[in-house]
């Protein structure tokens, strides 16, 4: 099974916690954003989702 990853550049603000929270380095900033751009590779763990301090990403069941 596998999981969606999405991130709102909307709310994203360019801070990279995500990108240094990830164990499997699924985030990679582009254009000041962060973008899932291994989101294949997501494990679901959600890291990414508690470090994340505008409420921009999500994981969920794919």
């Amino acid at each position: 099974m596998g999981y969606l990853v999405t991130v709102n550049s909307g709310k994203c603000i360019g801070c990279g916690e995500c990108v240094d929270a990830c164990p499997v380095e699924v985030y990679e900033m582009q254009d000041s954003k962060s973008i899932p751009a291994k989101g294949d590779d997501c494990l679901g763990c959600q890291t990414c989702v508690e470090v994340c301090e505008v409420g921009a990403i999500s994981v969920d069941d794919a």
